[in-house]
């Protein structure tokens, strides 16, 4: 029998596309409030994924997007940080 495996698909916040999961960076808000970058896509805490391009992070700064997702006020290092890893895979 050939059984492929699912690919995990999600939704990108600021571009609406769908695409797999692997493409995609997890932006995680823990109970605490904290917000961090979960690589791994495992932490707990409410979630919301972006594309790992930069147009993408860029689009969802302007126009608020992860803050309305995760119910929190997102501070300016968390886009410089997403921008950095973006820079370090390409």
């Amino acid at each position: 029998m050939n059984s492929r495996k699912k690919v995990p698909m999600r939704k990108c916040v600021a571009t609406g596309e769908m695409k797999p999961k692997k493409e995609l960076v997890r932006i995680v808000r823990s109970k605490e409030g904290d917000v961090s970058i979960d690589l791994t896509g495992k932490k707990s805490g409410r979630g919301a994924y972006l594309s790992k391009e930069k147009e993408a992070v860029l689009l969802a700064k302007k126009r608020n997007t992860l803050s309305n997702h995760l119910e929190v006020s997102i501070n300016d290092s968390i886009y410089e940080e997403l921008l950095e890893l973006i820079e370090k895979e390409n």
